[in-house]
C-alpha cells in the first residue's frame, strides 16, 4: 500500500510563503519610507535654518553696502555643525547656497538588502545691500 500525498497543503504553505513575504515587502515600504520621509524634512529643516543664519549674520555688512560673506559662510556652517547635519554653505553671486543630506539605516528593507535611505534637500537665501 502507497501513502498519497496531499498537494493541497503544498499549495497552501506556498501561497502563506508568498503573502507573508508580500506583507513584509510593504512593511518595509512604509517604515523604512517614513524615515526617508523624516531624514528629507530634517535635512530641509537644516538647509533653511542655515541659508537664514547665514543671510542674518550678514545683515549688519548688508546694511552697509557690504555684505559679509564670511561671516555668512561661517554662520551658515555652524549652524549644520550645531543641528549635526552633513552639507555645504557656499556663498555665490550674492546668494547663499546651502545643500544638506542625511541618511538612516533601514529595518525592513535590509531584508531585501537595502541596507540605508537617504535624503538631500537645498536651501538659498539672498544676500541684498539696501
Amino acid at each position: 500500500m502507497q501513502k498519497q500525498t496531499d498537494a493541497r497543503g503544498q499549495s497552501l504553505s506556498a501561497f502563506v510563503s508568498v503573502v507573508v513575504l508580500a506583507l513584509l515587502l510593504v512593511a518595509g515600504l512604509v517604515i523604512d519610507g517614513g524615515q526617508q520621509a523624516a531624514g528629507r524634512a530634517s535635512a530641509e529643516r537644516a538647509a533653511q535654518g542655515a541659508a537664514r543664519a547665514a543671510s542674518d549674520a550678514s545683515a549688519t555688512g548688508r546694511l552697509a553696502g557690504r555684505p559679509d560673506t564670511g561671516a555668512a559662510l561661517a554662520a551658515g556652517r555652524a549652524y549644520l555643525a550645531a543641528a549635526g547635519v552633513p552639507g555645504e554653505v557656499r556663498v555665490v553671486a550674492g546668494r547663499v547656497q546651502v545643500h544638506t543630506r542625511t541618511s538612516a539605516p533601514t529595518i525592513f528593507l535590509s531584508l531585501v538588502g537595502i541596507g540605508t535611505v537617504s535624503a538631500q534637500a537645498d536651501a538659498e537665501a539672498v544676500l541684498v545691500s539696501r
